[in-house]
């Protein structure tokens, strides 16, 4: 049976309708899980193997019988892991269904059908009694129900039904325990992703200041965690200001509350600077005694930095106090973690909340629009100075004293940057009410809001009257929009540019003029393990969960690249950067694709784990901006990418070793197609049949 799927193109705008398999949904679901990067994930694997031995040979030694509840199972490894340690029987409930289904397969295909019975229901809808899901309470609970912020996947409410509903008292729980662990520091870097920065504007006329509205300065930002690579943070982007602070455990083989609650963990700090961050992270301890621990701590506190694991399916956060405040090396303080149910934040105080009766349990919400339109890297890009430089001296070439500027981008301050360098008219356009609200309250602050004229509408809509009769001689974008996923979805200006051509005076200059598409081959240090098959994890065959991810990714939109932050990636390119396609966007969209065909050499040793593309925006003949490498690879081929853009990331379905004998073949033939009717780039990557492996 096939459905229709409605899929909004960032590129284009419009709203497509596309038939897919009634599965389709699932596929994508599991074709950007993280399960292979799970499966793959020996200290996890290892600790919990222990931990679920050592909790069976505990209730064994009492005599009693080992009935095992594994709520999450996914594949079922820690079901037959635990049935392999002696438990006599394990219920595995799996919520999502095709995963449930694979679960089936992959305990069949492992012998293990008589002992582990798959539930396909969640947690909360399993029912124990004669006629229920289960025929009585459980008495060893295993989960894998976390996430980087510990408790985000509603691992509490799960496990307060659990004990009330599920197991029987004094049971044993695998992991035992969770610490969370806190850690404030200074840092402009990270400071940068939540607050907007007064931005220097160098004009003939001296130096022009935009500043952040009140309103902003004052919003404690968004609720959601900001999840990172913590080791790929530089230790000289942040200044310690405190111990590593234990805020508080769970312990999972009790009853478990989801009630909000707070915890404070009072402190010297180490020295003085502003309070602007806590960095957290967690660790679980798989045990009673706490022998068996897995932690997902960085670097500079992990017991054994040479053991340390990487793993992207739990990484560390990074949390913003509602406001900086100074500290004074010394001075007391308290550092308090709140949570909700699912939601973590910190706040900084001079004395317990016990003590002073206030208890702020409200999680931030954002007032101010701009942490609803902006996402952090978006935060970063505005803030980074050198960049704003690059686009006030592109500006300064091709801006005229009768310049008439339409800006055309999302939440974008060039308008303003226009305005500032001496535009005779700035138009702006927001096509949406909450990048029309900010940017209001942008211009307002900065007394703006009767220099520049904002228009509430999409720009293919613009009419005459809207622009007052006027044409436009300078059209500008970053060009930015929030609804793009993908380098290539801001192509949308290019659209725009087509729409409004009409509104164009004679001789206007477009800005940027021109954009085009890179791509480099590399070899990762550890992303291609969410891309490889696993076989065969801790003992356990799991190929059925290699196909099956083989399978989603099969389907039409599993095929095309993914976006991917790759400042937190590190990776080694083995060719040359090397450009794609270009656009022009001097000249309208043309109805007929852009077709690239051609073949990328290996220059460097390594195993080709993917391509990755970016684009870069040719501001004017003398000035580019790129989303992707930021300076040419050094002779080991190491990357430096752009920190506030996600990158696209191609995986090769099969690796090619680039270590070969020199005379061999070592190359990467490429199709790439830019469809201006859907606004998609299509590609396909073939490596040398001589050396994939």
């Amino acid at each position: 049976m096939k459905v229709f799927c409605g899929r909004a193109n960032p590129t284009t705008g419009s709203m497509e309708w596309l038939e897919e398999d009634e599965h389709y949904d699932y596929h994508q679901e599991i074709a950007r899980s993280s399960y292979a990067d799970m499966l793959h994930d020996k200290d996890r694997n290892i600790k919990y193997y222990q931990g679920i031995q050592a909790a069976v040979s505990r209730v064994k030694d009492r005599g009693q019988k080992a009935l095992v509840l594994d709520i999450g199972t996914g594949t079922g490894l820690l079901s037959m892991m635990a049935v392999t340690a002696g438990a006599d029987f394990c219920y595995a409930i799996e919520v999502f269904k095709p995963m449930a289904d694979a679960a089936v397969k992959i305990v069949e295909e492992n012998g293990f059908s008589d002992k582990i019975k798959i539930i396909n229901k969640h947690s909360t809808e399993v029912t124990v009694g004669l006629d229920g899901d289960m025929p009585c309470r459980a008495n060893i609970l295993i989960t894998e129900l976390f996430d980087t912020e510990l408790i985000g996947e509603g691992a509490l409410p799960s496990y307060e039904h659990a004990h009330r509903h599920l197991m029987q008292e004094n049971c044993e729980a695998v992991p035992h325990r969770a610490t969370v662990y806190a850690q404030l520091v200074e840092s402009r870097r990270m400071w940068s992703w939540n607050k907007l920065f007064p931005i220097r504007v160098q004009t003939s006329l001296g130096e022009k200041v935009i500043i952040p509205p009140l309103e902003l300065e004052r919003c404690p930002g968004a609720p959601s965690v900001c999840d990172i690579q913590l080791n790929q943070v530089s230790p000289t982007d942040f200044t310690v200001l405190s111990d590593v602070l234990p805020m508080f455990s769970v312990d999972f083989s009790k009853q478990v509350s989801s009630s909000a609650a707070c915890h404070s963990r009072q402190f010297e700090p180490l020295a003085s600077g502003r309070a602007q961050v806590v960095l957290s992270w967690w660790d679980i301890e798989m045990d009673p005694e706490g022998k068996i621990k897995c932690t997902m701590a960085p670097f500079w506190a992990h017991s054994d930095p040479e053991e340390l694991q990487w793993r992207d399916h739990w990484m560390q956060c990074v949390y913003f106090l509602s406001q900086e405040e100074p500290v004074v090396q010394g001075s007391v303080l308290c550092l308090v973690a709140h949570h909700d149910d699912y939601c973590v934040w910190y706040s900084l105080q001079k004395t317990s909340p016990e003590k002073n009766g206030r208890v702020h349990l409200a999680r931030p919400v954002c007032d101010c629009q701009a942490h609803l339109l902006w996402n952090r890297p978006r935060f970063g890009e505005i803030n980074d100075q050198d960049r704003t430089d690059q686009y006030v001296q592109a500006l300064s070439t091709v801006l005229k004293p009768d310049s008439v500027c339409l800006c055309i981008s999302d939440g974008s301050l060039l308008s303003m940057l226009a305005y500032h360098l001496g535009a005779e008219q700035v138009f702006t356009v927001e096509s949406s009410a909450a990048s029309h609200r900010l940017m209001k309250k942008i211009f307002k602050a900065n007394h703006l809001e009767d220099k520049i004229n904002m228009i509430e509408k999409r720009p293919e809509l613009l009419t005459p009257a809207d622009l007052g009769d006027k044409k436009v001689s300078l059209l500008l974008g970053e060009p930015f929009f929030t609804t793009s996923l993908l380098p290539w979805h801001n192509l949308y200006f290019w659209y725009v540019r087509t729409a409004v051509d009409r509104h164009l005076g004679p001789g206007a200059v477009v800005m940027p003029q021109a954009a085009s598409l890179h791509a480099v081959v590399v070899e990762f240090r550890d992303l291609w393990r969410i891309r490889s098959p696993c076989g065969n994890c801790e003992g356990f065959d799991v190929h059925i969960m290699d196909d099956m991810i083989k399978c989603a990714l099969d389907f039409r939109e599993s095929k095309e690249a993914e976006p991917h932050p790759l400042w937190e990636y590190p990776c080694h390119s083995l060719s040359e950067p090397q450009q794609i396609l270009t656009f022009d966007f001097l000249q309208p969209v043309p109805p007929q694709p852009i077709h690239a065909e051609g073949t990328i050499e290996l220059r460097r040793p390594g195993r080709s784990h993917g391509a990755v593309l970016w684009m870069e925006y040719h501001l004017t003949p003398d000035s580019t901006v790129s989303t992707g490498l930021l300076k040419p690879a050094e002779n080991k081929g190491d990357c430096c990418w752009n920190p506030h853009c996600k990158q696209a990331v191609y995986f090769f379905n099969t690796t090619l070793d680039s270590r070969a004998p020199p005379d061999s073949p070592r190359t990467v033939s490429y199709t790439v197609v830019f469809h201006p009717d859907t606004g998609d780039v299509t590609m396909d990557f073939t490596l040398s049949d001589a050396l994939t492996c």
